[in-house]
């Protein structure tokens, strides 16, 4: 493996090994503020009341942003009182109410210690979250109220061509983001690629749509959210990151996603070995439905998913064919490979001239509508 590879790999282990929820997004806040750090000299930011953070170059561009974004949240337990060794907990994010039973979690403190707890209760129904109760293996005095908690899983690591870890969504898109940014950031004609890190997106979006109405972004942005999507068989692990065309809620920005879709099929083109897929991906919902929602031109890339949510054999759990045992996400690392170079060309070449739609539509009319005739 190359030393660059290496780099890459070691930033997306570290990242999607932080331990983060909705509206506890800091310690995956302080990980970009380090690596904002060590470039500082070519990069502005700024971050919203809701907690949003925007990257863009100081060399300035008259294009319209391209704005490449993914959220920081991953569902997650977030301690609610504490009475000696009992807790009660908000799971901020949607996860199946079997997979609670019994399970076992881990809690972080401020210091970044870590108290294993088993859940020894769920009220599915409380509001705005659910509520479960849980047991620690010991006293933990330095654990507080708002405190993050996640399942017990085992430790990330990437093997067999698979990273597994306890957030790929949205974490492994996080670090493709970076990665192909650094590629790009000092690239000319690029001046115009920014980052866009949302916050508290299991639970409503509530950042993007809190940066969308408060006008933190652009009007004129284009929007390329990044997802990590439940893989099925039609969108395999492994068959290249994907182009979304849309998700259960909405169809994505036309032009956007066709121009996008362009450019990687006439990427395979030119390089057999760069795989890619274009797919509808409804498990779930996007943001780019809610950036789109309130008039902005966006679309979705993403990376397809086993374990999603941390919930292994989803439909055969569901049927009652087998119990719930909860999982380390995964992803397929020539996947990742595939989203950083699709963000590469993103960023290069978006704003290429190329045949239009209605161009490609005239021409292969004039070559096959004979066959229509007579």
């Amino acid at each position: 493996m190359s030393t660059k590879n290496d780099r890459c790999e070691a930033l997306l282990l570290e990242l999607t090994a932080l331990p983060t929820a909705a509206g506890k997004e800091q310690r995956v806040q302080a990980f970009l503020d380090r690596w904002l750090a060590s470039r500082a000299k070519s990069l502005r930011y700024r971050r919203d009341r809701a907690g949003n953070l925007l990257i863009t170059r100081k060399t300035r561009s008259r294009k319209a942003p391209i704005l490449i974004t993914a959220h920081l949240d991953h569902p997650g337990f977030v301690v609610k009182s504490i009475n000696g060794r009992d807790l009660e907990l908000e799971f901020r994010g949607g996860v199946l109410d079997p997979y609670f039973e019994d399970a076992r979690i881990e809690l972080f403190d401020g210091d970044d210690d870590r108290f294993t707890a088993r859940i020894t209760s769920l009220d599915a129904k409380a509001k705005p979250f659910k509520i479960a109760t849980a047991r620690l293996a010991r006293s933990a005095p330095s654990l507080a109220v708002g405190d993050v908690g996640r399942w017990a899983l085992g430790k990330a690591a990437i093997g067999r061509g698979r990273l597994r870890t306890n957030a790929c969504d949205d974490l492994a898109a996080a670090a493709a983001a970076l990665v192909a940014f650094d590629a790009i950031r000092r690239r000319k004609g690029t001046e115009n690629v920014g980052l866009l890190f949302t916050v508290a997106e299991e639970v409503g979006f509530i950042g993007a749509i809190d940066a969308a109405k408060s006008g933190f972004i652009p009007k004129d942005a284009r929007l390329i959210c990044l997802e990590n999507s439940r893989s099925f068989a039609e969108s395999p692990i492994g068959g290249g990151a994907i182009v979304r065309v849309g998700d259960r809620m909405s169809i994505f920005d036309q032009a956007l996603t066709n121009r996008i879709s362009d450019l990687c099929l006439a990427e395979s083109t030119r390089d057999p070995d760069f795989k890619w897929q274009r797919k509808l991906m409804p498990g779930g919902a996007c943001e780019a439905t809610a950036f789109g929602t309130y008039g902005y031109q966006s679309t979705c890339l993403c990376l397809p998913l086993g374990n999603y949510h941390n919930m292994s054999e989803i439909d055969e759990v569901r049927s009652g064919k087998r119990p719930a045992k909860v999982q380390r996400e995964e992803i397929a690392m020539s996947d990742f490979h595939a989203l950083v170079r699709m963000l590469v060309l993103v960023s290069s070449h978006l704003d290429d001239k190329g045949e239009s739609p209605r161009q490609r539509l005239d021409a292969l009319h004039q070559r096959h509508g004979h066959v229509l005739s007579g």
